[in-house]
């Protein structure tokens, strides 16, 4: 009687990432790049995240939403790129089994929870446009908790069982991975077994996850563009539709190269793998470069506090120029402001309404309130 064969015993203990297959002499400047990319993902997510955090006119739920993204794409890069960097430069080609599965298991985690987070970013749009008076009543604190612990859930739900699909195959020695990082379906065809489950697993976790994911955000869009439509300003539509150009520009980032490279690996068979493995790398180094570049242009307040943040006196100016040019400016409300002034011996004259002028320094309390134009700023000391 035969034995069944024993599978656990026939896992390698390491794999060999190759690289780029067909490009080895080229890697040293391949990953100049890529190191480039990935120094910049952290800086700008980075950048944000503290804008986000230290700045309290920002707690709001679709900059809270954009800083769980800037989380997932610190965690997806950091997940791949410092160990193709160490493929790459031939520091560290091996990886071992149970770390080879973690890293796997990481990176289609994040992978989800970020798809689900840009679904309810699509989510807070529909809701700012179409139904404005309720968007603080639906989208509070506890409702952003809410999204944020379901899009952890439903990832480790779908990704945990990729684990075990793995674990059961038998490899027969085979481990040399033509890869920088660990993808299932690399993993899953250096074994020496059917691999039909494997393959069909992943495609309906990319339906279930990312697929409707994208269904949901075109339908929240169509509904968008709907809602627009029957607004009585035609100068309305272009403005609100301003506020979602920077969401429509993440998507197409991390949607195009992620499915792109899904179906490639699968069906692309006459596809030459240095393309696969090349595009497989990108996809998780450029949307985590870009994200904050896109955000940080194109929103005018995240722009702001930014600059407010590396540059505190520039920042400082203009804040006072907006407020005494745009509003009207009380005295009696603001002592910290006329503080601020008395400190920095700013030397700015106010013409009032009426005859009456304010001089903006040694001023007294007069609970008035102003309308006031700068004349000039005189730098700090």
């Amino acid at each position: 009687m035969m034995s069944a064969p024993n599978y656990s015993s026939s896992h390698p203990a390491v794999f060999i990432l190759v690289g780029i297959p067909g490009m080895e002499k080229s890697h040293i400047w391949i990953s100049i790049p890529f190191c480039l990319m990935y120094i910049v993902a952290l800086l700008g997510n980075s950048v944000l995240l503290v804008t986000i955090v230290k700045e309290r006119s920002l707690h709001e739920p679709m900059y809270i939403l954009l800083c769980m993204l800037a989380v997932c794409d610190l965690l997806l890069s950091t997940a791949t790129v410092p160990k193709t960097l160490g493929v790459l430069w031939s520091i560290s080609t091996k990886i071992s089994f149970s770390g080879c599965l973690a890293q796997m298991f990481s990176i289609y985690f994040i992978f989800v929870a970020e798809s689900a987070i840009l679904l309810a970013m699509a989510f807070d749009r529909y809701i700012a446009i179409c139904d404005p008076l309720r968007y603080r009543a639906t989208l509070t604190c506890s409702a952003i908790a809410k999204v944020g612990a379901a899009a952890l859930i439903r990832s480790f739900c779908i990704m945990f069982p990729a684990i075990f699909l793995l674990k059961r195959l038998p490899y027969c020695g085979h481990n040399i991975m033509p890869h920088t990082y660990c993808e299932h379906i690399g993993v899953a065809r250096l074994a020496c077994a059917d691999i039909t489950i494997n393959i069909w697993y992943g495609v309906t976790v990319a339906f279930l996850s990312a697929g409707l994911d994208v269904i949901s955000i075109t339908i929240s869009y169509m509904l968008i563009l709907r809602s627009l439509r029957g607004l009585p300003s035609p100068r309305a539509s272009p403005k609100a539709l301003q506020t979602c150009g920077s969401h429509l520009c993440v998507i197409a980032m991390f949607y195009t190269p992620a499915f792109f490279s899904f179906l490639a690996h699968r069906f692309g068979q006459h596809i030459p793998r240095h393309v696969l493995i090349s595009l497989a790398n990108l996809y998780v180094v450029v949307p985590p470069m870009l994200n904050p570049i896109v955000y940080g242009v194109r929103t005018r307040n995240i722009r702001e506090r930014v600059a407010r943040l590396l540059l505190p006196e520039h920042g400082m100016k203009r804040q006072i120029y907006l407020i005494l040019t745009d509003y009207e400016y009380n005295f009696e409300t603001n002592i910290s402001f006329l503080s601020w002034v008395k400190e920095s011996r700013i030397s700015g004259i106010g013409k009032a309404v009426g005859t009456e002028t304010a001089v903006l320094g040694p001023c007294e309390r007069t609970g008035l309130t102003f309308h006031v134009g700068v004349v000039g700023l005189g730098a700090k000391p």
